[in-house]
């Protein structure tokens, strides 16, 4: 075992002493958000909760439900998380399912996808490295009808959002 220790990021913490500034989002809390009764999104620590650290999401899909087509990101990485029930994955290559408890990374740049095929509904956790204001792009979602095509793009554009072909 080595004792050399791998380098840290730079100290963000100054202060002499530590604080109380820990909070607990119970599990039971309910949704932040509700898109149609397909998809419900947990807000677990938001870009203003974590100072653009990153952001957490739960995001609970009904059976059916569906999901976004590939694409990719340019500001962000991000990383999911089964929680419950079957999500399937789109990695860049092909689409695959998945289990409880399989995890799946994307750099910023790379393509992904993912949609609830199943009969059953499913649960997973979504983080966004370096935190970004999803929940904008997440609760948005519902008034992609009400806009023309150039207005649509400059939206998924401007929440980093850029979709790709198969």
């Amino acid at each position: 075992m080595s004792l050399i220790v791998p380098p840290y990021p730079p100290v963000r913490y100054t202060k002499d002493d530590p604080e109380v500034s820990a909070w607990v989002r119970p599990g039971d809390a309910p949704a932040d958000y509700d898109s149609f009764g397909l998809v419900e999104y947990h807000y677990l620590a938001n870009e203003q909760a974590t100072n653009g650290d990153y952001g957490l999401f739960r995001v609970e899909l009904a059976p059916k439900a569906g999901g976004p087509g590939p694409h990719f990101h340019r500001t962000m990485s991000e990383a999911f998380f089964v929680l419950s029930g079957s999500v399937t994955i789109y990695d860049g290559k092909q689409w695959s399912p998945t289990k409880q408890n399989d995890f799946l990374y994307v750099p910023p740049g790379g393509i992904h996808g993912f949609r609830n095929e199943a009969d059953d509904p499913a649960s997973m956790l979504m983080l966004f490295a370096p935190g970004a204001p999803r929940e904008h792009y997440f609760e948005g979602l519902a008034q992609l009808g009400d806009m023309t095509d150039d207005e649509r793009r400059e939206w998924f554009i401007a929440n980093d959002n850029h979709f790709v072909e198969e």
